[in-house]
């Protein structure tokens, strides 16, 4: 049985947290949920569903790596490190109040409204067109990407619908919005796995290998295909399809956690 959750919160976390619905906010909507158990698969495991998702980023965006490693002092680089400024001072300083919000759940509905409210005026930003590349962006730019990806650190606001709908709305290109969220992914998993590594040093936990490895295919394999779908989706199709999700699934969280508290104690910080 343990296999088969670990199985579907590799799913769970490979394919939203590339899609702008919050993989955060669904892995905490399981547990409360469906009862999923994440804690008792220990840190070592949430580690390596984040290994497996940067691994899928890295294999989809191979070519614009490369790039990057064969040329590091760009222009591109300099703008990954200034967008990722915002969410490490974040993780920082905050690391404990956003960890507390994740375990009571109580800004989960208010989170995932708002995320689809961020997308709803993406689409809109892109009907008045968007023109610059990756080439032309500027300083201002990524950091106002940065900020957006900083206030995703709240669990239930989508890591990649904040930056690509920024990306929009300081008037990159949807495919370049989209490619530049995607790479300023990897810094913000990465910093994830190094201090995870440290925490589990310190604390020795036991490992399951058996969920540990089932849970790493899911996640690689969902994430890979999510990464790939979403180059193709935005090119072709829009947002409001997840905005729709997202209003449906905000509805349905906060009806529960201001009427019938069958799945969640706490709204916003008073618990019931």
């Amino acid at each position: 049985m343990k296999i088969i959750q670990a199985i579907i919160l590799g799913l769970i976390q490979g394919l939203t947290e590339f899609l702008p619905v919050s993989s955060s906010g669904h892995l905490i909507l399981s547990k409360k949920v469906f009862g999923f158990d994440t804690e008792s698969f220990g840190l070592t495991f949430d580690i390596a569903l984040h290994l497996a998702t940067l691994v899928a980023v890295f294999i989809v965006l191979r070519k614009d790596i490369g790039a990057i490693l064969k040329k590091p002092f760009q222009k591109l680089t300099f703008f990954l490190i200034i967008a990722t400024i915002p969410a490490a001072l974040v993780g920082i300083f905050f690391d404990d109040y956003v960890e507390s919000m994740a375990s009571s759940g109580g800004f989960l509905g208010i989170a995932f409204l708002f995320t689809a409210i961020i997308l709803i005026f993406a689409e809109r930003r892109k009907k008045n067109g968007s023109k610059k590349n990756l080439d032309n962006m500027n300083m201002f730019d990524s950091f106002a990407i940065g900020a957006s990806q900083a206030v995703a650190i709240m669990p239930g606001i989508s890591r990649s619908g904040s930056t690509f709908s920024m990306g929009t709305y300081v008037g990159l290109k949807k495919d370049a919005a989209l490619r530049f969220s995607f790479l300023l992914s990897i810094p913000v998993i990465l910093g994830s796995v190094v201090l995870g590594v440290k925490d589990i040093v310190e604390t020795s936990q036991a490992v399951n290998w058996g969920c540990l490895i089932a849970g790493m295919l899911s996640a690689g394999i969902s994430g890979y295909i999510s990464v790939k779908f979403m180059l193709d989706f935005f090119r072709k199709r829009k947002l409001y399809i997840f905005a729709i999700y997202l209003i449906i699934l905000g509805v349905f969280v906060l009806l529960d956690q201001l009427v019938f508290h069958r799945f969640f104690d706490t709204f916003l910080v008073w618990t019931y």
